[in-house]
């Protein structure tokens, strides 16, 4: 049986034209117009590309020199020698007025107001050193001003008002401490609740006794133990509250 070769083509042989891959078509988002108005919207001036779009200056706008130093304002002194001065000297345009006199007698006039005149009262001082220093009398502190005021050793009327307010708040506070003690007042226990209360109690002891008869002999695990501890002080505590209401005849318990 003859060997089995491969046979030969001349398509193989011939120059194929290279298959280019497609592209996909191009991602585009769906949001990008709304991006792209939000980006425009939000941009600055300054962001921009170029000098920045302002009106240019006047040539007659100069920058001058020392206009841009602090400028004082004008002193009282300035503002009154601007103001034109008060003429004392009459113009020459101006008339006196003529014919008027007084019949009055200065002199005599002078005389009276002085002989009438009550004399004028020397300034009270006080001389505080051998060299004859003086002062006055009223601003030196030894006159007793303070003392002799109308309003003095009168309680003001903030202080009086302060005391007001504080009596009462003390008389709130004693009567909300008052109608507290009243809340909680004590009651006299009568004998049939004595009574009742006293059966109730040896009626617990009985049957707390009762479960602690029915325990064990031997206890060797630790919930038995914690057990009979358990009902060893409901025992205690029972017999002291039966041998307390047995001792006291009148007992009296706080309202709730």
């Amino acid at each position: 049986m003859a060997p089995q070769c491969a046979r030969e083509r001349l398509f193989h042989l011939l120059p194929r034209p290279e298959e280019q891959p497609l592209k996909p078509p191009r991602y585009i988002s769906t949001f990008r117009a709304s991006v792209k108005r939000e980006a425009e919207k939000n941009k600055a001036q300054w962001k921009t590309m170029g000098p920045a779009k302002v009106a240019e200056p006047s040539p007659k706008n100069f920058l001058q020199k020392h206009s841009k130093e602090p400028k004082l304002s004008a002193s009282k002194k300035e503002q009154d020698s601007k103001k034109s001065p008060a003429l004392s000297v009459p113009r020459r345009t101006d008339r006196p007025v003529m014919g008027i006199q007084s019949k009055k007698n200065f002199i005599n006039t002078n005389a009276v107001a002085a002989i009438t005149g009550l004399p004028k009262k020397p300034q009270p001082i006080s001389v505080d050193s051998r060299q004859g220093d003086k002062y006055l009398l009223e601003t030196s502190g030894l006159v007793p001003k303070y003392i002799k005021k109308k309003d003095y050793g009168v309680t003001p009327k903030y202080v009086t008002r302060r005391n007001e307010e504080m009596k009462r708040a003390q008389k709130e506070y004693e009567a909300s401490i008052l109608e507290n003690l009243k809340k909680r007042a004590m009651k006299l226990l009568s004998d049939e609740e004595r009574r009742s209360l006293l059966q109730g109690l040896k009626k617990n002891w009985e049957e707390v006794y009762r479960e602690f008869q029915g325990l064990p002999v031997k206890i060797d695990t630790i919930p038995k133990k914690l057990y009979k501890e358990k009902l060893e002080s409901q025992l205690k505590q029972l017999e002291h509250d039966i041998e307390v209401i047995e001792k006291h005849k009148v007992i009296y318990i706080a309202n709730e």
